[in-house]
């Protein structure tokens, strides 16, 4: 039994996979997005590019759910081209939602965590390990969940489950309305959000005796990894 999840970005793509998941799992998933979702689902519409909303989202939902056992922070956005071209306010948002965002959430998650001996999962991506042209903006953020993430490890020891997912490209909306050279190319194979999904429930259903620091889930043909 999962217990009470809260999952940022739980409208579509991985975070609505996961959604699913710790449904299924037996869990109870709460949503932070900025829009809101689709059935049932306990949800707090907010923008995580914004500090104060997105702490008073966890609290709210915190709260309503009599405290949180896991954190998964699937929430996170991209705009491509060269660092000139790309204006500085779309730039920065990217550093907000997926990187500011990031810490914020799990920030105002950590009493509710310590007091469950929950975990948090934290979404980066193979792009937070390798750099490519034209995304500076999406990898400094994802480089940014890499770090944050091994020294909060660090930080919390066996109070709190730390894992650091490293995903590869899924099959989402999160690549549309891109440029067509910033798209998968046609015979590039991209994960099911599903499949990521059940990696996240798994290491969220680790004991503190046996925690997953690290998955790094991709197709064998990813070309962003290693």
């Amino acid at each position: 039994m999962l217990g009470t999840v809260l999952i940022t970005g739980g409208a579509s793509g991985l975070g609505r996979a996961t959604v699913e998941a710790v449904a299924k799992a037996g869990g109870r998933p709460l949503v932070i997005d900025l829009r809101a979702c689709a059935g049932d689902v306990e949800h707090v519409c907010a923008d995580l590019a914004d500090r104060d909303q997105a702490e008073r989202a966890v609290r709210e939902l915190a709260e309503r759910a009599g405290g949180l056992d896991g954190v998964v922070t699937c929430a996170g956005i991209d705009v491509c081209g060269r660092l000139e071209d790309v204006p500085a306010d779309r730039w920065e948002r990217v550093i907000r939602v997926n990187l500011i965002g990031t810490a914020a959430v799990v920030r105002a998650a950590l009493p509710y965590l310590r007091r469950s001996r929950g975990t948090v999962v934290t979404v980066a991506s193979t792009l937070g390990l390798r750099a490519v042209s034209d995304a500076t903006a999406y990898c400094a953020s994802k480089f940014g969940v890499v770090g944050f993430t091994r020294a909060l490890a660090a930080e919390l020891g066996d109070e709190v489950g730390v894992t650091l997912l490293i995903p590869g490209g899924m099959r989402t909306a999160f690549f549309d309305g891109r440029d067509e050279k910033y798209r998968p190319g046609p015979g590039v194979t991209l994960s099911r959000p599903e499949d990521v999904a059940d990696a996240i429930v798994y290491a969220l259903g680790r004991p503190p005796s046996c925690q997953v620091r690290e998955l790094v889930v991709c197709p064998g043909t990813e070309t962003s990894w290693p």
